[in-house]
């Protein structure tokens, strides 16, 4: 009962959002179009439970790992079926440029529907972020050279406000070499002092070496919450938005230079035991871990690989400069190796998720304990 209620039903309530959210974009811009849309089904395999309503049947299926709407005229082989009467509502016989919306429509609702998220989550929440508040000094460091101490609270630094510690790192970091005027807030009193950060080495969130400058100080690890006006949330969460897509992109790219472990690639055993410790922790954190997975959904789907929304988009790119549709057996072809490739995708994060051993241990444990 405790693993329906920490993991599967946090699993399937996320993975059904996101799921909803893809193929509805689908179908909105399909109806917008006039494109006869005859079934939405939530899930693949042998219909559960299933209404017609109108011109379309809704469908929740037996394999709830995805989802699917079928468009009169979207396979080849509906050509011979289709009525003279539905021919102009075919997806095949509309322009090059409406079929490439229907199938964008996707991976974009995902993306709006992480805006959606983001922007809730900052419009309730407003915004925790770290102090200015000085937890450490590097024994001879610049900092520790021009006197600044534990506990000092940084307001502002070459006459520019600084509320967080972001703000601080984002002055400091192209100033190597430069001498920066710096005013702390020391109890009673505002000191001012005179810093020259050095160059120095770090590694990013990939493992890359950078250069960047620092003065030797360390966050206290203070938060403080940030009430946000409407505006500033809906700014904020385009801002987060930006940040998690951009993120996502630059970890593919990282995959394919081998920057990256493919064995750092996880699938649905993975989401679902982040969904249940997140739920664990509160049911509230859901939301922004719902708004980041489907930003990776919505950009994983535009990746060009056959089978993908991204690999029909390129068929299409490829008619719209070709002036002519890419013959049948070269798209049966490209989506028998998509298929391949979709099959040994799940096979690796399938192996990564259950080489965890000891996240998978727990999870057995909560099943069979």
């Amino acid at each position: 009962m405790n693993f329906f209620l920490y993991y599967l039903l946090p699993f399937v309530v996320v993975l059904g959002i996101l799921i909803f959210f893809h193929e509805l974009g689908h179908f909105l811009v399909a109806k917008y179009f006039g494109v006869k849309v005859l079934k939405f089904s939530l899930g693949f395999g042998y219909k559960v439970v299933g209404k017609q309503i109108g011109e379309t049947e809704y469908l929740i299926s037996s394999i709830p790992l995805g989802g699917y709407v079928k468009l009169l005229g979207e396979n080849d082989d509906d050509e011979e079926t289709i009525l003279a009467s539905d021919a102009a509502r075919a997806f095949s016989n509309q322009s090059v440029m409406k079929r490439m919306a229907i199938v964008l429509a996707g991976p974009v609702f995902n993306l709006l529907l992480a805006l959606l998220l983001f922007c809730v989550v900052y419009l309730v929440s407003g915004s925790q972020v770290m102090t200015a508040e000085v937890g450490q000094v590097r024994e001879d460091s610049p900092a520790h050279k021009a006197g600044i101490m534990k506990g000092d609270v940084i307001v502002a630094v070459q006459g520019q406000h600084t509320q967080s510690w972001s703000d601080i790192k984002k002055i400091i970091k192209d100033a190597a070499g430069k001498p920066l005027e710096i005013a702390v807030d020391r109890g009673d009193k505002l000191v001012s002092v005179t810093v020259v950060p050095e160059e120095a080495v770090e590694k990013n969130i990939f493992g890359e070496e950078v250069r960047s400058a620092l003065i030797g100080i360390v966050a206290s690890g203070q938060v403080m919450q940030v009430d946000l006006t409407p505006w500033a949330a809906v700014r904020e969460g385009f801002l987060k938005t930006w940040e998690v897509s951009k993120l996502t992109v630059l970890t593919i790219v990282k995959l394919f230079q081998g920057v990256v472990s493919i064995k750092t690639i996880g699938g649905p055993i993975m989401i679902g035991q982040l969904t249940g410790q997140v739920a664990q922790e509160s049911v509230s954190y859901l939301v922004p871990l719902l708004a980041v997975i489907s930003i990776n959904l919505g950009i994983l789907n535009l990746l060009p690989v056959p089978i993908l929304d991204g690999g029909l988009i390129l068929f299409l790119l490829i008619e719209l400069i070709l002036r002519r549709p890419v013959s049948v057996k070269k798209r049966d072809v490209a989506q028998k190796v998509g298929l391949i490739l979709l099959a040994v995708l799940i096979v690796v994060v399938t192996v990564n998720d259950l080489a965890r051993i000891e996240a998978v241990a727990k999870l057995f444990g909560k099943i069979f304990g």
